[in-house]
This record gives structure tokens, C-alpha cells and sequence, in this order.
């Protein structure tokens, strides 16, 4: 977003006779295009929701391709055992699985990105701004763990060096990602076969070449010495980088604000299609990682105890019996294909939770075009610096801080709201909220400080394994007790007279762009007296936050354009 004036130039009547101040704010073409933008910084109106719910799903489910899987799954086998890991796995599906389910549906109902989701669910306009940087992180972590199993592959196959091969996984995705939703809709599609084929090859060949691999499978006991029984401190510490999984909700989320409006005619495939691909991703996931823990058990004294944990090399062990030379190359192509697929959607999200990051901060907004680079650039860093090698220690903390977050989310969605103790609606509009709600934000910030605490071992050995469970369960019960305790105040900085009004199919033109949104894109603004979208309002830097000292309600209907859109 490139300011061309300052609000505070002189006024001007518009068509409608209402004084507007300053000439039309306009925006820079990779800003405005939202064929390019995919609405990075807004709701998805329904004018731009033409995707079917399977289209949608089928989008979302492609992004969760990623093979960090494999390594996860195996990283926590080698270490705890298989019943530890089995036990790890499943727990943190369940647990991921249950807090996805109203997060997806929310933002599939409303329209909203999970950065909009946490805005109106407790965090405020700028305490929001900490959860995306959590996200952001979340993206490039990702995008740098499954590019550094991409350019492993690059290495086996073609001997690429990993420096280079690092290079090559950042910049084949970046035409891909720069198109948007469009662009990366059409290739889920048409590489979705040549995933599946690739992902189940493995396991055919296992089942009929060394079917006594599965057996033993479930005897083994770690390369630690831990032992195949059941132990709670193994169980505890894999669940916890089980777990730093858990924020992949917010990259279906990204797929799922596209959803269509959902209707009597709709309504099954609409509620099947938000199940799958919101927190149904992990039912794939933990089989991939106890498939991937499996492949990486069955290669472990044909490659090693190192090698085992680089998905490449047990995948190219488990294919060789029956494909001989030709496993590499096969093996080369489908680790390809899933890293290309998954990282396409980290730096897609990547540039989307940057965007909204920068632009509360310094007001401006020169296109989520320009945040790829800076997320595949992060990602690329870490690559170079091995970040693979210290996989299990870096998701380790990180899932505390991820899973404080969601866990705050999910308690406003399912506590504070049903008990009235926050609004009914998602309002994520800088006009009206505050710039900081402790229901939500201090409720993480508490649960992420004691969870880390207990990571680094100052509770003693148990809650350190425990961690992640001492930050999920802090967030979901600060919540609602310090909503309860503000009376809720906070939510909302003045009311809003549309809310709950998301399926409207008017619009409204902004005053300092000229430009006509979706009502719930839209807020009256006694600064510039007349209606402001979204994103103008959070661009600008001069009101002071003027609204949210209007009169309860304002003059929000008076002579304000609308059109039928």
C-alpha cells in the first residue's frame, strides 16, 4: 500500500454531498490486483468465493503433503519407542483435531484468515499482531524443514550440493505462491495423483516383500536404549513435538475463508468438505508420521541411525526390492512433488501473516506479493544453517507458544461464546476493537511464560515433559475466568451495528478509496465521516483510533453509498 496523500488535506464533497478528507487513497497494482492479493489484509467477500467446498477441500488437503511428517514420526521413534510414539501421536491427533473443529468453521462461516479469527476471539487489533509472528514462524520453520528434505533428495539423486539444493527448493515455489489461491489451486490438482501414487508405493512393496517388518515394528524400543513399554516421560516429550503441529490449522484456515456461502442445498458437503480439510488433515498426518516412523524402522541397518531420520533414504530402501536402481529417482520425484505442494502453502501463508504483521505496525501495506520473499528468504537462512539437525528440540519449544495460542482461540469459540461472556460474532475490524484484550491475549501470554518455564525444566522433569499440556490447559481456563472477570468488556471498543451480518450481499462504498466492499468488510468512521474499509482503516496512521471514542453505535447508517453487489 503506497499512501499518495495525507488525511488531513483539505476536504472535498463526494457524489453524495458528504465532505471527504483528502484525495482517493490509492494503492500500488501488486496491493490492489486481488487476483495477486487473494484479500491478504480483508474478509473474502462471497463475489470472490467461486470455488466449490470439494474444490476448496481438495486445495487445503494438498498443502498437508509435507514429509517434516516422516521425520517427526521417526525423530520420536528413534528417541521414546513405538509404544511412547503410538501413545505421542494419537494423543496429539486428538488433541489438534478437537480444537481445529471450531477454529475451521469459523473461518469458513465468516470469511476470516486465522490472523482475523484471533483479532475477534479475544486478542484485540494489536494483540494480535505477537500471534501473527507466531504464525509467520510457524511458516518458515516449516517451509525450511521440508525444503532441507527437498534439497536431501536434490543431493541423492542428482548430487546437487545441499547449499544449492537449499537455493533451488526456495525459488521453485515462488512463481507459484506470487499468483495466489488461483495458481496454487491448479497445481494441488493436477500433482494430487502422482502424490497419492508416491505416498502409498512404500508400504505395498513393505507389506509383500517384508510383511514380519510390521510385527517387529511394534517391539521397537528406540535407538536410546528406552525400550518398547510404556514410559510417561517418553510419552510426554513426544507429544509435546507431536504437537508443535498444531498451528497447521491456520494454513487450512487460509484455504477455508474461500469457502461458499453454505446452504440448505450445500450443507453436507459444505460441513464434510470444513471437517476434512480443517481438522481432518491430521488424521492423515499422524498416519504419515507412523508411516514414516515405520519406513524409517524398516531401513535403519541398511542406512543408519542419522540417514534414517531424511524421509529420502527409507523411502528409497523400502521401493528398492521391486524397482532396484529406477527407487532413487522415483524417490527423488515424489519427495519433489510433496515439498513443492506443502511449501507452496507456507509461503503462501508466510506472506499473508506478514502482511497483516507489518501493516499494524507501520501502517502500510506494499502488497502480499513482497512478503513471499521476505518469508522464503527466513526459510532459506535456516536451511543454510541446519536447522534440520535440531528437529526435535526447536518443535519442542515451539509447540508451547503454538499450542497457547490455539488454545485460547478454541476457549473463546467454545467457552466464552456460548456462555455470553464474549460477542457471537468474529469482529476483526481495527474500528471497532481494542487495541489489546487480556481475555485472550493475556491468557496466552500467561499459559506460553509458565509452559516455557516448565520446558526449560524449572518445575522439575515432569512438567517439562508436560509442557505443552500445562500451556493448552492454562489458555482454555485463563480465558474464560478473565473474561468473566472484565465482564467481557474488552471484545469490543463500540458495538457494531451490522454484527452477524456476514452474509450480506450489499456493499458499501469506502470514502478514501472509492471503493464498494462487502458490508462486513466495512465500519463508519467519524474521522473521515463516512464509511471505511477494512484495510484503509488499518492503514491509517493519522486518526488516532477516533472511532472507538464515537458515541455507542455512531452515525453509522447516515448518508453512507450503498450498492447491490
Amino acid at each position: 500500500m503506497t499512501d499518495t496523500t495525507s488525511p488531513h488535506t483539505p476536504t472535498r464533497p463526494d457524489d453524495g454531498g458528504r465532505p471527504q478528507t483528502g484525495p482517493r487513497r490509492s494503492y500500488r497494482g501488486s496491493a490492489a490486483d486481488e487476483s495477486l492479493e487473494d484479500y491478504s489484509l480483508r474478509y473474502a467477500p462471497h463475489s470472490f468465493r467461486r470455488w466449490s467446498p470439494t474444490a476448496v477441500a481438495s486445495t487445503a488437503l494438498g498443502g498437508i503433503a509435507y514429509l517434516a511428517d516422516y521425520a517427526i514420526g521417526a525423530g520420536i521413534v528413534m528417541s521414546y519407542g513405538f509404544t511412547n510414539a503410538l501413545a505421542a501421536i494419537l494423543t496429539a491427533a486428538v488433541v489438534i483435531f478437537l480444537t481445529g473443529i471450531p477454529i475451521a468453521r469459523a473461518c469458513a462461516a465468516n470469511g476470516v484468515d486465522m490472523d482475523l479469527l484471533t483479532r475477534g476471539s479475544g486478542f484485540g487489533y494489536l494483540g494480535s499482531t505477537l500471534t501473527s509472528l507466531v504464525y509467520a514462524s510457524f511458516t518458515f520453520i516449516f517451509f525450511a524443514l521440508e525444503g532441507s528434505i527437498m534439497a536431501q533428495a536434490l543431493h541423492e539423486v542428482l548430487h546437487v550440493p545441499l547449499p544449492v539444493g537449499y537455493l533451488l527448493t526456495t525459488l521453485v515455489v515462488i512463481p507459484i505462491v506470487f499468483k495466489g489461491m488461483s495458481w496454487i489451486a491448479r497445481m494441488q490438482a493436477w500433482t494430487q495423483p502422482v502424490w497419492i501414487v508416491g505416498l502409498v508405493a512404500p508400504f505395498v512393496v513393505l507389506a509383500f516383500h517384508s510383511p514380519g517388518v510390521f510385527g517387529a515394528f511394534t517391539h521397537f524400543g528406540g535407538t536410546a536404549g528406552v525400550g518398547s513399554g510404556f514410559t510417561l516421560l517418553g510419552f510426554g516429550l513426544g507429544t509435546g513435538v507431536a504437537l508443535s503441529l498444531i498451528a497447521q490449522i491456520g494454513e487450512q484456515a487460509d484455504y477455508l475463508r474461500f469457502m461458499p456461502r453454505r446452504t440448505p442445498e450445500n450443507a453436507r458437503r459444505w460441513d464434510l468438505a470444513v471437517l476434512a480439510a480443517g481438522p481432518g488433515w491430521v488424521v492423515i498426518g499422524a498416519l504419515k508420521q507412523l508411516g514414516g516412523a515405520l519406513l524409517a524402522f524398516a531401513a535403519l541397518d541398511a542406512v543408519g541411525g542419522t540417514r534414517a531420520l531424511e524421509p529420502i533414504a527409507p523411502y528409497v530402501e523400502s521401493l528398492r526390492p521391486w524397482l532396484g536402481a529406477a527407487a532413487l529417482p522415483l524417490a527423488g520425484l515424489f519427495v519433489v512433488v510433496s515439498q513443492i505442494k506443502i511449501n507452496s502453502t507456507n509461503a503462501y501463508s508466510g506472506s499473508l501473516s506478514w502482511s497483516n504483521f507489518f501493516s499494524r505496525l507501520t501502517h502500510r501495506h506494499p502488497g502480499r506479493v513482497w512478503y513471499i520473499f521476505l518469508n522464503c528468504g527466513i526459510a532459506l537462512l535456516l536451511m543454510e544453517l541446519d536447522m534440520f539437525s535440531a528437529l526435535g528440540s526447536l518443535l519442542g519449544f515451539y509447540s508451547n507458544v503454538a499450542i497457547a495460542w490455539i488454545g485460547a482461540v478454541t476457549a473463546d469459540l467454545v467457552i466464552n461464546k456460548p456462555l455470553g461472556l464474549s460477542p457471537k460474532h468474529i469482529e476483526f475490524k481495527r474500528a471497532h476493537l481494542y487495541a489489546v484484550n487480556p481475555a485472550g491475549f493475556g491468557a496466552m501470554c500467561v499459559a506460553a511464560a509458565v509452559s516455557i518455564a516448565a520446558f526449560f525444566g524449572w518445575f522439575g522433569t515432569y512438567a517439562k515433559a508436560f509442557s505443552p499440556f500445562i500451556a493448552l490447559v492454562l489458555a482454555m481456563v485463563l480465558s474464560p475466568l478473565i473474561a468473566k472477570a472484565t465482564g467481557g468488556r474488552y471484545y469490543l471498543a463500540r458495538p457494531n451495528p451490522d454484527a452477524g451480518n456476514a452474509d450480506a450481499a450489499d456493499t458499501r462504498v469506502c470514502t478514501v478509496c472509492e471503493t464498494a466492499y462487502e458490508v462486513p468488510d466495512t465500519a463508519h468512521c467519524p474521522f473521515h465521516e463516512g464509511t471505511v474499509c477494512s484495510l484503509c482503516c488499518s492503514l491509517d496512521a493519522d486518526c488516532h483510533d477516533a472511532c472507538t471514542r464515537a458515541p455507542a453505535g455512531g452515525p453509522v447508517l447516515i448518508g453512507m453509498p450503498t450498492a447491490r453487489g
